[in-house]
């Protein structure tokens, strides 16, 4: 597990920082760097069920939804968290349930068809008899716009208390829909001390959101690509191709793309099914950066052997992954002249298949160059020596650097390393060689780095960005 995500849909604040805690204590007792993630809560409908008594809805039966949460839950009657439902809909609109949104399993979650708009009230007949249970169901019309901002009152307040706290690594942006969502996010962050470095990761849930999937990505961080809504939102023959565009497009920007809802059927089952374990595999041949799982982990029966059976899938994609076609399709995309950066960058990489090194090494301080070499997918780990820099904001002294080594645990083949304080990414031959012998101490000890092995290392010397080639002796 490289991050953790915390899904403040389920649970408060109370609740994730005792998760919280348990993380830290479980990052000092293995030394291993984990990153946290806040998932905002967005602008998600809820069906709320003030007693939690089971509800059961039959096929063909009418169901009206009405905005009066004082009202009592029943197979009749729905009470929902929005009023605007009655102006977004119109007869035959689609509206899903379900306790986890769409487990794919028809005794959990049900679909509606809405027959008649009457002021506020929405009428529907069931298509599915489901038996709901619980204080929440989560509640989402397909292909419908939602009039509800993406940073709720409700997100503002947990960032700003338990994401300050925690100093928050990434956000995830539930419901993005615009670029703009995703500029309003960052404008919120940057006035929040710390979390200005904040990394933000555009949720795409729908079909709005794919629609300006290409302004999104230029304004975001990174992008997940939540196939359990996209799921319904998108005919079911459509997901792959939108999953292999969207991954694609994220490749070629050099940003993390995750991909999530994968091995469902593991919350309650010790294996996953063969079409999901193709899945998984699938979503590593197509460039995915990291599998981001939910139920399995948060409430499953298997959680460890979940993400056992998942990194042992995704290791075995990643040994038949065609990079050297995957490399020539970056470097076409990419375009001549290229930048300064991404020249060296590619240098490096198509140096270290050459020679066929062990690992690339790179000095870094924002961890940019890094993220660029990975971008053209090595074949070998790429180890980020993050330099720590000092900065002040007139107050106090302190370093920079840890917020970009976590930060680039969600970037695939990226294995970050904080390096002393005390050098500089662009100092003199003598501290980077110290520097650089930590570093392959670090990787020998990760067992990726052998006698013999031939190193790439990626640094800054003066001015000059120098890729050179090490071989190690005895």
């Amino acid at each position: 597990m490289s991050v953790a995500r915390f899904d403040f849909s389920s649970g408060g604040a109370e609740v994730h920082q005792k998760t919280l805690e348990n993380l830290k204590l479980a990052v000092k007792s293995t030394k291993k760097l984990c990153a946290v993630m806040l998932d905002t809560v967005g602008p998600e409908l809820q069906v709320v069920n003030k007693t939690g008594q089971a509800i059961l809805l039959k096929e063909d039966d009418v169901v009206r939804l009405i905005p009066e949460l004082d009202e009592e839950a029943s197979s009749e009657l729905l009470p929902i968290n929005f009023t605007g439902l009655s102006k977004a809909v119109k007869k035959g609109d689609t509206i899903f349930m379900g306790k986890y949104l769409f487990t794919g399993s028809e005794t959990t979650s049900v679909w509606l068809e809405v027959t008649e708009v009457n002021g506020d009230e929405v009428v529907c007949v069931i298509k599915n008899t489901a038996t709901l249970d619980g204080a929440l169901f989560t509640l989402h019309a397909s292909q419908v716009h939602i009039d509800l901002p993406t940073l709720s009152e409700k997100d503002k307040q947990a960032i700003s208390s338990w994401g300050v706290q925690n100093k928050i690594d990434f956000l995830s942006l539930s419901y993005t829909r615009h670029a703009e969502d995703v500029r309003q996010a960052r404008d919120f962050l940057s006035k929040l001390g710390d979390l200005s470095q904040t990394q933000i990761f555009a949720k795409i849930e729908n079909v709005e959101g794919l629609s300006h999937f290409d302004e999104i990505l230029q304004a975001a961080d990174g992008i997940i690509l939540s196939r359990g809504n996209l799921g319904i939102d998108l005919p079911p023959e459509k997901v792959f191709l939108f999953q292999k565009a969207a991954l694609y497009k994220c490749n070629m920007a050099g940003k993390p793309a995750v991909v999530t809802r994968v091995v469902d059927s593991m919350t309650n089952n010790l294996r996953p099914t063969r079409a999901e374990a193709t899945d998984v595999a699938n979503a590593v041949l197509d460039g995915s950066d990291a599998i981001l799982l939910g139920a399995e982990t948060f409430r499953g029966l298997y959680p460890v052997e979940t993400i056992s059976t998942v990194g042992k899938i995704c290791a075995e994609a990643e040994k038949v992954f065609n990079q050297d076609l995957y490399f020539k399709k970056t470097v076409k995309y990419v375009g001549e002249p290229m930048t300064h950066l991404e020249s060296i960058a590619s240098s490096a990489v198509r140096a270290a298949i050459k020679v066929k090194a062990s690992v690339i090494v790179c000095f870094t301080s924002s961890g940019r160059a890094a993220r660029l070499i990975a971008k053209y997918r090595p074949t070998m780990p790429v180890l980020s020596v993050v330099i720590p820099r000092l900065k002040t904001n007139q107050l106090r002294w302190s370093f920079s650097g840890a917020f970009e080594a976590r930060q680039s645990l969600i970037v695939r083949g990226l294995f970050p390393m904080l390096a002393d304080p005390r050098h500089a990414a662009e100092s003199t031959n003598a501290t980077n060689e110290s520097v650089l012998k930590v570093a392959l101490d670090h990787g020998k000890a990760a067992g990726v780095i052998k006698s013999h092995d031939r190193i790439v290392v990626c640094q800054k010397v003066g001015d000059a960005s120098v890729v050179k080639i090490i071989e190690l002796d005895d």
